[in-house]
């Protein structure tokens, strides 16, 4: 679990750029140790900090057996005492053993370059520190590496579509950080990407803003989901290092509802007793409101657009809602009002199928609500439609030159299904 510190004078926000690069130690009891130093007053700092190195270190102390390759492990003997040991990071004693570190280094053997000792003491210097980026990660291990590729894909292809995948990216070679110069006024990203770099790693990503939730492989038997807060001001609960327990709440949070929404998304349920509900009338408090007609595209790109805002840590607004049901039917702001999305918000809530945050005016969907919506949707659009599209459409003289299963399912259930709809008198 990497994170990165700040450390400002009197202060515990960040400062500039950083003009003085120091190499890594490793910090005793702790993890490797990256301080960067800014030469001008009044000497930012910033360390990395990186949590897998401590877990490593404590594990070696306990005898524990594992293997660990770069900032992963791939074979652990007892997965149950690791565990523990990681969740220490997130305690609240932890605080003080990172201030330690921070200043251990920061003092004796960084600050010293811009300010010597005799100065330091003359002037009574001293930093504060902050927390400004955290890493949080969960490894899956798999005995088998085609297991993993195969439970990796299916959940890649499944959900990219339910979820609303803006783009995908294939790189080739090394991917590197874009360089920027000045200052970037673009918008926060919110959008579902899958990257397949040249070596074959496909990460699939979700970017919320300064929040990123991504999967991806790594190594052949690992599949690691991982939380990442670019900017600790995005979580709403302080940065000051006093707060890393909370701010470590809040992404295991984020994490485990990231890794329930795609278990909701590959695996979807609903009752015979909810499809005939939902398009009845029902009520929200006292006011009465239209049932959840599936046969309304409306309806449709409204149940759609809820279930790919569904893995937003904070859960999504009404504009966010709008703007979504906008990226995915191209409807211009006339097209589409901020009171036809409440109205269809109220309705969704109405049949229970999204909830409101506390006091809030913002939702989420519960996990229960995931699988009904997906089904609904998967039932609508690749059950019902293509069936009956394909019993109307003549026999195939020859089979395409692409012919997935999928492909075959539909041709299989197509041809079973003609004798049933003469039995009943359905013309096909």
């Amino acid at each position: 679990m990497p994170g990165l510190m700040s450390g400002d004078w009197k202060r515990g926000t960040v400062s500039g750029p950083q003009r003085l690069q120091l190499d890594a130690w490793t910090a005793p009891d702790l993890s490797t140790t990256a301080p960067a130093l800014d030469s001008d007053p009044p000497f930012g700092a910033q360390i990395i900090l990186n949590g897998h190195e401590y877990v490593a270190c404590q594990a070696t102390k306990r005898h524990l057996t594992f293997t660990k390759e770069d900032n992963c492990f791939t074979q652990i003997a007892d997965a149950a005492d690791l565990a523990r040991i990681a969740d220490t990071l997130s305690e609240a004693r932890t605080v003080g053993r990172l201030v330690q570190v921070c200043e251990r280094w920061i003092y004796s053997a960084c600050l010293c370059f811009a300010l010597g000792i005799q100065e330091q003491e003359r002037t009574g210097f001293h930093y504060a520190y902050s927390v400004y980026q955290v890493e949080y990660s969960r490894n899956l291990l798999f005995h088998q590496g085609g297991q993993l590729d195969q439970v990796f894909q299916r959940i890649v292809d499944r959900t990219r579509a339910r979820l609303d995948v803006r783009q995908v990216r294939t790189l080739f070679g090394a991917r590197r950080r874009p360089h920027w110069h000045g200052k970037r006024h673009s918008a926060p990203r919110f959008e579902v990407v899958v990257e397949t770099l040249a070596y074959d790693l496909t990460v699939f990503k979700i970017h919320f803003g300064n929040l990123t939730l991504k999967a991806y492989t790594k190594g052949e038997h690992v599949l690691r989901i991982e939380a990442t807060v670019h900017n600790t001001h995005e979580l709403r609960c302080g940065r000051v290092v006093d707060r890393f327990p909370q701010i470590v709440a809040r992404l295991q949070g984020m994490l485990e509802r990231f890794m329930t929404t795609l278990d909701c998304i590959d695996v979807a349920f609903i009752s015979d007793q909810t499809m005939d509900q939902l398009p009845l009338p029902s009520r929200l408090g006292k006011t009465r409101v239209g049932g959840v007609d599936l046969n309304n595209p409306r309806i449709r790109t409204a149940l759609s657009a809820v279930l790919a805002l569904a893995p937003s840590p904070a859960g999504f607004s009404t504009a966010h809602f709008r703007a979504k049901v906008q990226s995915m039917t191209g409807q211009s702001d006339g097209d589409y009002t901020p009171r036809q999305a409440a109205y269809d918000l109220k309705k969704l809530r109405a049949k229970n199928l999204i909830t409101t945050l506390g006091r809030s005016r913002r939702y989420e969907l519960s996990p229960p609500s995931m699988r009904a919506v997906t089904a609904l949707l998967v039932l609508r659009e690749h059950v019902i439609r293509p069936l009956l599209a394909g019993v109307q459409t003549p026999p195939r003289t020859s089979k395409p030159a692409t012919w997935t299963p999928l492909d075959r399912h539909y041709e299989h259930l197509r041809l079973a299904m003609q004798p049933l709809f003469q039995e009943l008198g359905i013309a096909a």
